[in-house]
């Protein structure tokens, strides 16, 4: 078998793990953004980057990708895992609040811009209607490099990260219309307000309505089910095919695979598998973004940039100022402050990876010529290596700084101002339900994470603040809100689980006060080396209370009994955290416990 194995068939593969592995860590080191990694890596791997000097020099085909056309195809499914992660992270409320900017300032930056960019293209000389295919190609900014960047600045939860947010959803969505409106036209089938335009959005309609209700209904049943099968690999499994058949679904109905996987997230952003979900996807969203940066550099027609360069840079920061303005105007009319409106609007500047889908449907349709839709291309791509610097300068515009009023109270690691940070408790059997009893009790805020789905269950159910997912794993306690938390009680009657939490805890908030259950005082010791704050071995406080219990029975009277159990405890800890300074008695005192 292994004779038939050929190498070139993964040199693709390997050229793209390479990119990944090495030159975008030498960028972050750099502390310049990955995604220009990505993007330089696509031209130079790609036939306008070492491919065109392959033929004189035989062995730079090694380090050239063969198939940028099917890679780009895999490369779609970065988007789409995007935009689903941008989902999970929403919720309807929240969704529901931004209706404003979505369906007001959202509609309106497209209608401007798709405006103001197609009159500049009939000023040069192109028709009406190869003026209204390239403005709606590049009116649409880039969903891919837009919110990784706010999300890598912690500015998607500022005013101008919702706006900006907001618009480029309302940009996913325009997307049907503009390709179906492009397809009536090429036809000259119906005019532009026709009916048949209208009756053909209907599978588009049918299909979003199909996800919702089929969304309700089957994904969290589903969910539940391959949860209690406690396989990892059967988890992410059903993640990605929730991914993929949402995005499927919606392709077949006229729409982006993107949209449908957004709606997927939105479905399950209200479900206990949020978190797990959304960490289990991570790592396919964050190499298949990478993926798709590299065929947008393969994309770039260099010999064509080289050939016209102040032409097609002239429409890259044409088409760059004329979105520019239009956001400005239109976001300062919706109440955004100037600085505010500036970094949304720079945000908003470049062109997208729509203007592939737009400019090559109106190619094939012959509503644009090949010289123009080839230099509408060229310039969107240089627009989209720009979006980095752009946004850069819009941060430095809109200052970097979150105010902490502007963090949604959904969001899991997020506080309203001045209410107090929640208590992460892990585990919810009976000790974590009598944990979090006493926390309400005194008006604590708190919500808990479990492993075992029956008992998720069970607690959302009474209206409990409860996640599945495996608190072991940095990423999930993150999305949990470890990082803003009072503290972390670990209920679980796991010791190594235990000591697994306790550990990755310590490392991410080395302040974080972590009370944890512990088996025996052995078990104690080893979760203090670990960095608990406090642990309480079952075997002691089971000890002291039946101690309590007897003395109370005997006639001994209750205050000097509390105080001496208090005492007792206090004397359990010292020996557990300094046994050396106890000498014999502590170490006698961990043998016995022990034992």
């Amino acid at each position: 078998m292994e004779g038939h194995v050929q190498p070139g068939a993964y040199k693709d593969v390997v050229l793209f793990l390479a990119t990944a592995g090495v030159v975008v860590p030498l960028f972050r080191r750099w502390r310049i953004s990955p995604i220009l990694g990505f993007l330089g890596a696509g031209v130079v791997l790609g036939p306008y980057g070492l491919g065109r000097f392959s033929h004189q020099v035989p062995w730079l085909d090694a380090f050239t990708i063969d198939n940028p056309d099917e890679l780009a195809q895999l490369a779609e499914f970065g988007v789409v895992f995007l935009l689903f992660s941008i989902g999970l992270e929403l919720s309807w409320e929240r969704l529901r609040s931004l209706r404003r900017y979505v369906f007001g300032l959202g509609a309106l930056q497209v209608l401007v811009s798709l405006t103001v960019v197609a009159l500049a293209a009939v000023a040069v000389g192109q028709p009406p209607t190869a003026a209204v295919a390239i403005g709606a190609a590049l009116a649409l900014s880039s969903t891919a490099i837009v919110m990784p960047i706010l999300t890598e600045q912690k500015r998607q939860h500022a005013a101008a990260g919702r706006a900006t947010f907001s618009v480029l959803l309302f940009q996913d969505l325009a997307v049907a219309p503009i390709l179906v409106t492009l397809t009536l036209i090429g036809r000259r089938s119906a005019a532009a307000f026709s009916p048949a335009i209208l009756l053909s959005f209907l599978p588009a309609v049918a299909g979003l309505a199909a996800l919702f209700v089929f969304g309700r209904l089957l994904l969290r049943p589903m969910l539940r089910s391959v949860a209690k099968a406690k396989s990892e690999e059967l988890f992410v499994a059903a993640c990605l095919l929730v991914v993929v058949g949402a995005g499927l679904v919606s392709a077949l109905t006229g729409l982006s695979m993107a949209l449908g996987a957004f709606v997927a997230g939105l479905l399950l952003a209200e479900t206990e598998f949020r978190h797990e979900v959304e960490s289990r996807v991570e790592p396919f969203k964050g190499l298949l973004l990478g993926l798709f940066f590299i065929s947008v550099g393969i994309g770039l027609n260099v010999p064509l940039l080289l050939q016209r360069p102040l032409l097609i840079l002239g429409v890259t920061a044409g088409v760059a100022v004329l979105n520019t303005a239009a956001v400005v105007v239109l976001a300062r009319a919706f109440g955004l402050k100037l600085r505010q409106a500036l970094e949304a609007a720079l945000l908003l500047a470049g062109a997208g990876e729509f203007a592939f889908v737009i400019l090559g449907q109106a190619m094939a349709e012959h509503l644009v010529s090949r010289h123009a839709g080839q230099t509408a291309l060229v310039a969107a791509t240089l627009s989209m290596f720009a979006a980095p610097a752009l946004a850069n300068l819009g941060f430095r515009l809109g200052g970097r700084r979150t105010a902490p009023a502007e963090l949604p109270a959904e969001h899991p690691g997020a506080t309203p101002a001045g209410s107090a940070a929640p208590v992460l408790v892990v585990g919810y059997g009976r000790v974590g339900r009598l944990v979090g009893d006493m926390l309400r009790r005194h008006d604590i805020p708190w919500l808990a994470a479990e492993k075992d789905p029956r008992l998720v269950e069970q607690g959302r159910r009474t209206g409990e603040a409860i996640h599945f997912g495996d608190a072991a794993r940095a990423d999930f306690l993150l999305r949990c809100g470890l990082a803003e938390a009072r503290a972390l009680v670990v209920t679980m009657d796991d010791p190594e689980g235990v000591e697994a939490i306790v550990g990755v805890a310590r490392e991410l908030r080395p302040k974080l006060t972590i009370v944890a259950r512990a088996r025996d005082a052995r078990h104690a010791q080893r979760l203090y080396d670990l960095g608990a704050t406090d642990a309480v071995p079952e075997t002691i406080e089971a000890s002291l209370q039946l101690s309590e219990a007897v003395l109370v029975e005997i006639g001994v009277p209750m205050g000097p009994v509390i105080a001496s159990i208090h005492e007792r405890r206090d004397e359990f800890r010292a020996a557990l955290n300094r046994p050396e300074a106890l000498g014999g008695r502590g170490r006698r005192f961990q043998r016995d416990q022990g034992s």
